[in-house]
């Protein structure tokens, strides 16, 4: 199953007994504040999950699947994610733990 922004506003409900819309507001606010700093190249970093950081990928040689033709792909930028040694392990361990435990 994917876990959506609707399934992290449910449990966020859950654990603080806001409303719904209050824990709505909280998620939102906070991928806002994570999409900002990636934004200005800020890297996010999450203690026991994991950093997200922005890198810079140079141009390069690509083919067009359709017709199989060479072409120059422009240099962009891709966000990377990667996981605190804490979530690999647990991730690893198989262990499943509820939110808030």
């Amino acid at each position: 199953m994917t876990l959506t922004k609707n399934h992290v506003a449910d449990e966020v409900q859950q654990a603080l007994g806001v409303s719904r819309k209050r824990s709505m507001e909280l998620v939102e606010i906070l991928l806002e504040i994570v999409k900002s700093s990636l934004e200005s190249d800020n890297d996010v970093l999450v203690s026991g999950f994991g950093k997200f950081c922005v890198r810079e990928k140079k141009p390069r040689r690509g083919r067009n699947p359709a017709t199989g033709t060479d072409m120059l792909l422009d240099g962009r930028k891709v966000v990377t994610f990667k996981c605190s040694a804490v979530l690999r392990d647990r991730i690893n361990s198989g262990k499943v733990e509820s939110p808030g435990s």
